[in-house]
């Protein structure tokens, strides 16, 4: 009990990390082995375990008990606790599996307690949001560590290596740095090594080569470099090889397949490798899947592939340099006919050439997926296509193709996307595309298509629609415009299409209109205007007549608007200066008249166009049309005139329309590429604009663990990459969990706050996802822009602790301080009523490339005076949250209503925590003291640099006793600076709310906190 007790007395001096694990309840456990010294020492153990959860949301540790007594019930009965049933190992703790329970911990040192619990084999605590670092003393005994998906940092410890037992070990998906220990090569035993996900540097250490029993070694989405080591390759176990997504050089060993006769899986996409592909893959004859996209392998593909690969399923080649000049070339493609159970083939964006086999459609009818787009393949399609049953996707876009669209096509039943633009393929749409029941995406522009548009393709439910710039003739049938789903795109534009039926109408959730350049007649259809969520329209080009329809003063979301280059008369309706949404107008070269408005959209010259209409006068100066009572009295003498210039006009425009076409084709196929990167996804404006599930489901590998990249409150954020026309868009996916309370009152609160304030310093809301998933149940989703750098947390507390390539400097802190606050500041003071954001901390603050800041996460965001009285609201968790525990203002925990004052405080407190380096949790704040009086005590002694951020201050000359007179100088202005900072965040931070800096006066000192500074440093230059 004495070293027991000496054990105990030094976790108190530790702080906070994770490690959860599952033990199950043992039958066998009886009060006599409670008693023992062995069995209250994992007692002990477990209960200081659980002081260090901040927070369990489920109430899975509600069954644990308290302090340790002759009659303390046994812990092998607490959930997740496992104890062994005979020998030693009786009644003592085994195995702790806590996995999945949104355990949260505080502060940023590794609880050592768990090290006590001497019999532990088995510890799983992933998916949890545990901080802090990896513990390095652990029990010798432990076979099984799983601590992935939480948030820890620091560095892998190499003390890990010491772990002989270990089998598994899984570290992936946190947030740790530094190198991968080459003491990890001690670990014989080892199955399975996971670092996935992590901000690992360096090089991959050889000693892995040791880890003779290793199956699985993951090491993706880190950062290394240098070469895969050759002594990986002498692991004639490993079964699955995953390095992708690194900086990793050099060639694969020409051997490579041969010496690892166990491989299943070989990932190596999205790295910097070179050279050929190693002809020796095809001795691993147990391989599944290679996955080798995105590097610069070169030379032609092995053509023994399918002739040993009889397991292989997924071929993934693209985005390399990989030739195919002549038939011979096409090998490969022969010898995969062998594969059984393939399913998918990419090869897309290298540098094949040559023909297109015919013995592609003697693939196996298992293949799901065939890319070969953006090549230079020449031929035809074959006609059997059709024998591939099970297609759901065909990407053969951007190449030299010719010929037909095979009719056989119409067999694949289960093909979702068909993208065959930019090619040169000719003759009819065949009919049989109406066929496929499952078809969501067809795009066929930039070919040589005739013909009209076949009406069958209303028995498609596609969302994305392009047949651009072909030679189609007809009208647009009725019955494209009845397909429900069509919500994406839809583009005719740039063919010689006759007639637009009133049918358009029934498109409630299309985002962009696209009939610009064809021969369109008669009157822009009235039904127009019920297609609500309308973003992008253009009609340019065409003969349409008669008035701007008033029904399209109903298209609330609408963005852009081009009716140009058409015969259209009448006033300009007054609707068009009150679409607040509006932000490019073009009604150029009609025959309106009347007076231009001076409202909305009229008041800036370079967001709309009006030339070319001679019956126009007055509007804003930059215009130079005449005033329009001058106008009036010209326009009675012109009367007379009217009928023969009617005429001349009329031969003119049937003239010029002929060159207009002409001209119309080159430019738009011009701007084709630029307009869909452009629009890809849709903006959020007065409602939320909606993707479909699938489209996220695809986007995010079906919501996969390795694209999961944070977890708040109300749900989950996962990277994804939406792709739209070969646009890749990387894309944060905020998914809600609606079983929380209060899900969905957050999904509605950001997608108000975020639908009109646009803010460079602002999270960009693309759009939403209100829908059901693939199990039936509701589905909601915001996507945002992908910031690469992650927040503003992550690069206090995780990073740099461990390396200065990491560490964020003086100048860039107070650059993100500036950013955060004139983000509020535009959120302060919004119009008609400000905006609060209620929960304002660094892990809600984001960094792009260019580490400028961005507020995000507007879940729990106000409206000042928002009407809290709706039932839902007041029963919802949402109505409550006021923030974060350290940030939220005081008065909130007296259950007042949200202000711009709680804000500010939230703000006060983050400059505090940004040039201090401490949060406001931290474990050194007890009792009285805060962040606020540590800060403003050390403020009123003078002794700012005790508790300013280390990492600014400059490093002493390891020549020296003292620093030097320029460190000391550097050192001087670096104090006054972040002084002045602290005081502002000390005077943003008061108690009383009224005692408080608003943000307007806090934004002005911190531009003359950085004036001065700046100065300061170029006089001393």
């Amino acid at each position: 009990m004495q070293a027991a007790s000496m054990v105990l007395h030094r976790r108190r001096h530790c702080t906070v990390l994770l490690v959860a694990s599952f033990l199950l309840a043992s039958p066998a456990w009886t009060p006599a082995s409670a008693g023992s010294a062995g069995t209250d020492a994992d007692h002990r153990a477990l209960i200081q375990f659980r002081s260090l959860i901040t927070d369990d949301p489920s109430g899975a540790l509600a069954s644990w008990g308290g302090n340790v007594t002759a009659s303390s019930p046994a812990p092998c009965g607490w959930r997740g606790v496992e104890c062994g049933v005979r020998g030693r190992r009786r009644g003592r703790v085994t195995a702790l599996d806590l996995r999945r329970l949104g355990l949260s911990s505080s502060g940023s040192a590794s609880p050592s307690s768990l090290s006590g619990l001497t019999y532990l084999r088995r510890l799983d605590l992933a998916g949890n949001r545990l901080g802090g670092g990896v513990p390095s003393p652990l029990p010798p005994s432990l076979e099984r560590l799983n601590l992935s998906h939480n948030v820890l940092q620091g560095p892998v410890p190499p003390e890990l290596g010491s772990l002989r037992r270990l089998r598994e070990l899984n570290l992936g998906y946190n947030n740790l740095t530094g190198t991968i220990p080459a003491s990890l090569g001690n670990l014989t035993s080892l199955t399975l090594l996971s670092l996935t996900s992590n901000n690992l540097a360096g090089a991959i250490p050889a000693d892995l080569g040791n880890l003779q029993a290793l199956t699985g070694l993951y090491l993706n989405g880190n950062m290394l470099q240098g070469s895969i080591p050759s002594t990986v390759f002498n692991i004639s176990s490993l079964q699955q090889l995953v390095v992708q997504i690194n900086n990793l050089t050099g060639t694969l060993p020409p051997d490579a397949g041969g010496r690892l006769p166990s491989l299943k899986l070989l990932n190596v996409d999205s790295n910097q490798l070179h050279g050929a592909i190693p002809a020796s893959l095809c001795n691993a004859s147990k391989l599944e899947v290679a996955q080798m996209l995105e590097n610069s392998f070169s030379g032609v593909i092995p053509d023994c592939l399918g002739a040993h690969l009889k397991n292989l399923w997924a071929l993934t080649l693209d985005f390399n340099q990989l030739e195919a000049n002549v038939d011979a070339d096409w090998g490969f493609m022969d010898s995969l006919t062998n594969c059984s159970n393939l399913k998918v083939i990419g090869l897309a964006g290298n540098k094949l050439g040559g023909v297109l086999p015919g013995s592609i459609v003697n693939l196996t009818t298992t293949m799901e997926y065939l890319s070969i787009r953006s090549n230079m393949v020449t031929g035809q399609i074959p006609q059997e296509i059709g024998n591939l049953v099970n297609l759901n996707t065909i990407y053969m876009h951007l190449n030299n193709l010719t010929g037909i669209i095979p009719t056989s096509i119409g067999k694949l039943n289960k093909l979702s996307n068909l993208l065959l633009y930019g090619n040169k393929l000719s003759g009819q749409i065949p009919p049989t595309i109406g066929n496929l029941t499952v078809l969501t995406e067809l795009s066929l522009d930039d070919n040589m298509l005739t013909g009209p548009i076949p009406s069958s393709l209303g028995s498609c439910p596609l969302q994305a629609l392009s047949l651009e710039h072909n030679r189609l003739t007809g009208p647009i049938p009725k019955e494209v415009f009845l397909i429900s789903t069509l919500s994406a795109y839809a583009s005719f534009q740039g063919n010689m299409l006759s007639g637009l039926p009133s049918e358009v109408g029934h498109l409630k959730n299309l985002v962009i209109l696209y009939v610009s350049g064809n021969r369109l007649t008669g009157e822009i259809p009235d039904s127009l205007g019920d297609c609500q969520i309308l973003q992008y329209c253009s009609m340019k080009g065409n003969m349409f007549q008669g008035k701007i329809p008033e029904s399209l003063g109903q298209l609330k979301a609408l963005l852009a608007l081009d009716l140009s280059r058409n015969n259209l008369s009448g006033r300009i309706p007054d609707f068009l200066s009150t679409m607040k949404g509006l932000e490019q107008l073009d009604i150029s070269f009609n025959n309106f008249e009347g007076e231009v408005p001076k409202h909305g959209i009229f008041l800036n010259a370079s967001a709309f166009s009006v030339e070319g209409n001679s019956g126009l006068c007055g509007g804003i100066a930059q215009l130079k049309l005449p005033h329009c009572s001058d106008h009036v009295s010209t326009s009675n003498n012109k009367q007379s005139h009217k009928l023969a210039m009617t005429v001349s006009i009329a031969t003119s425009i049937l003239g010029i329309s002929l060159l207009l076409l002409l001209a119309l084709y080159v430019f738009c196929h011009q701007r084709r590429k630029l307009i869909q990167a452009e629009h890809s996804l849709p903006l959020i404006n007065d409602q939320c604009v909606r993707v479909s599930y699938v489209n996220l489901m695809n986007a995010t590998n079906n919501f996969a663990s390795e694209n999961l990249i944070g977890i708040g409150s109300f749900g989950s954020v996962y990277k994804g990459t939406m792709i739209s026309h070969d646009q890749e868009v990387v894309v944060a996916v905020k998914v809600l969990n609606l079983q929380q309370r209060g899900a969905s009152r957050s999904f509605i609160a950001e997608c108000e706050t975020l639908r009109c304030a646009r803010h460079r310093n602002l999270v960009k809301i693309l759009t939403v996802c209100s829908s059901i998933d693939s199990s039936g149940l509701d589905f909601k989703a915001i996507v945002f822009d992908f910031l690469p750098n992650g927040n503003l947390d992550r690069w206090l507390h995780h990073l740099w602790e461990h390396g200065t390539h990491s560490r964020i400097d003086l100048a860039q802190r107070r650059d993100i301080a500036i950013h955060v606050a004139s983000a509020l500041e535009y959120l302060h003071h919004y119009k008609p009523t400000p905006i609060v954001h209620c929960d304002l901390k660094p892990s809600n603050i984001l960094l792009d490339n260019d580490m400028v800041a961005h507020v995000g996460d507007f879940g729990l965001a106000r409206f000042v005076h928002q009407d809290q009285t709706n039932p839902s609201d007041i029963s919802s968790s949402w109505a409550t949250r006021r923030g974060t525990i350290g940030y939220a203002a005081p008065e909130y925990g007296l259950g007042n209503g949200v202000s711009i004052y709680g804000d500010m405080y939230s703000f006060g407190v983050l400059l505090l925590e940004i040039f201090t380096g401490k949060r406001p949790t931290d474990n050194d704040f007890v009792q009285d003291l805060n962040l606020h009086k540590y800060v403003q005590m050390a403020l009123q002694d003078q002794q700012v640099a005790s508790v300013v951020d280390q990492q600014l201050l400059p490093v002493q000359d390891p020549e020296h006793k003292g620093e030097t007179c320029s460190s000391s100088t550097t050192r001087e202005r670096t104090v006054a600076c972040v002084s002045s900072i602290l005081q502002i965040g000390i005077l943003c931070s008061k108690e009383l709310p009224t005692d408080r800096l608003l943000i307007d006066d806090a934004l002005r000192e911190l531009h003359r906190v950085r004036d001065g500074y700046n100065q300061m440093h170029l006089l001393s230059i």
